[in-house]
């Protein structure tokens, strides 16, 4: 059985850290202490909350967002390796709005996910968790969402949404392929289809198709 409230996850977070009030919390993530008393009336704890607390306390992500497993990675490795499989957030931020400059790919954290899962997706080892920023593919893909990135899928498939990369700039959209264009297409209609032909298209590059999203309520 798994405690996803605020309360059992606040209650983890006490036991393996010097984190003793909400106060401290907030503090901890840079965050104003209404932001943690509406997650605490929402009851689930942001992602992002998961994994930086993880990677600062060196906490197992899975333990402290469930109880499953154990409070420290090197821990639970053992026992849980056979059936979790780590992937892990990049720093590059994946726009759907008019496009991102932070195309950093160092690793952040590690997520853990069931291998009997996500093997279902794809291969493990091709894949990493992308944060979205904008709004341009609402209202499938909203700001703040995390999102499973399969690098080995670059063909395009009708319908498909996939991380663009062009020139510096790293999109997620709905991609076209036309003779000698690309057409990326937003679900939000407030933006206009984007099209890249001639020698715009030698600087796009198809990174991976979106497999899976993590949506964050506030």
């Amino acid at each position: 059985m798994t405690n996803k409230d605020f309360d059992s996850f606040f209650k983890r977070l006490q036991e393996q850290t010097d984190i003793s009030t909400q106060a401290a919390l907030a503090r901890v993530l840079g965050v104003g202490r209404a932001a943690v008393s509406l997650v605490k009336k929402k009851g689930a704890v942001p992602p992002r909350w998961i994994l930086e607390l993880s990677v600062r306390y060196n906490i197992d992500s899975t333990w402290l967002e469930s109880g499953v497993g154990l409070p420290h990675p090197e821990e639970s490795s053992e026992a849980f390796a056979d059936d979790f499989a780590r992937i892990p957030k990049v720093a590059a931020r994946l726009s759907a709005g008019g496009g991102s400059f932070e195309t950093g790919g160092e690793v952040e954290g590690y997520y853990a996910f069931r291998k009997d899962w996500i093997g279902t997706k794809g291969n493990p080892s091709d894949m990493v968790l992308m944060e979205v920023y904008g709004n341009s593919m609402e209202p499938e893909l909203k700001e703040g969402d995390v999102v499973l990135l399969d690098q080995s899928k670059q063909d395009v498939l009708a319908g498909g949404i996939y991380a663009i990369g062009v020139e510096d700039t790293v999109m997620v959209k709905r991609v076209e392929k036309r003779p000698g264009q690309i057409v990326l297409h937003s679900d939000n209609k407030d933006y206009t289809p984007i099209f890249l032909g001639g020698d715009e298209l030698q600087n796009v590059r198809v990174l991976g198709q979106v497999m899976w999203a993590s949506r964050e309520y506030h």
